[in-house]
């Protein structure tokens, strides 16, 4: 692994200047990942645009997919970001240790789902068969499976970016789960 520096604002195109700025006035900073992203004239422009892109997912069946696949592919910076972004969407601390194990006994619609995304990121794309009928079963259709999928590979290239590059985490460090759950 191996460490790149964050850009800062002074240091990107002008393209990404504009897109750092929106961010700032989003959120208040511009995520450490995001600033890595520009490293790349069009990474980050790309990358958001995904991450944004219109889903048939709620915003919290959208944290149990991040949480999930973050967790499989050990991306503290991730899950560290996707836990606060979890609590926001008003999920407990307890809530989102299962979610990050990779299901959701509070919820069986969540916990199809949940199991959903930890199956296709471990199996890389090949879910069981059984999974992905609990998934319909749960009350999910073949348009909620497509943008599942894609949400997995939305957050496997940020858990890649960030286990490839190790950017600093400006989030609350989330725990390993086995140290959370002791």
């Amino acid at each position: 692994m191996a460490t790149i520096n964050v850009l800062t604002r002074e240091e990107v195109n002008p393209t990404n200047q504009a897109i750092f700025d929106n961010l700032n006035k989003a959120l208040g900073f511009v995520p450490n990942l995001f600033a890595t992203y520009a490293h790349s004239e069009t990474a980050l422009e790309n990358y958001l645009n995904l991450s944004n892109a219109k889903t048939s997912l709620k915003a919290k069946e959208k944290e149990a997919v991040n949480l999930a696949v973050s967790e499989v592919n050990n991306c503290t910076y991730c899950l560290s970001a996707h836990t606060a972004i979890g609590k926001m969407n008003g999920f407990t601390d307890e809530q989102i240790l299962e979610l990050r194990a990779g299901k959701a006994s509070f919820d069986t619609k969540l916990d199809a789902l949940a199991k959903l995304a930890k199956n296709i990121t471990e199996n890389r794309g090949r879910a069981d068969k059984e999974v992905i009928d609990n998934f319909f079963n749960a009350g999910y259709n073949k348009g909620n499976l497509v943008d599942t999928i894609v949400l997995v590979g939305d957050k496997t290239i940020s858990n890649y970016l960030n286990n490839a590059t190790d950017i600093p985490i400006d989030f609350p460090i989330a725990q390993p789960l086995e140290a959370a759950t002791v």
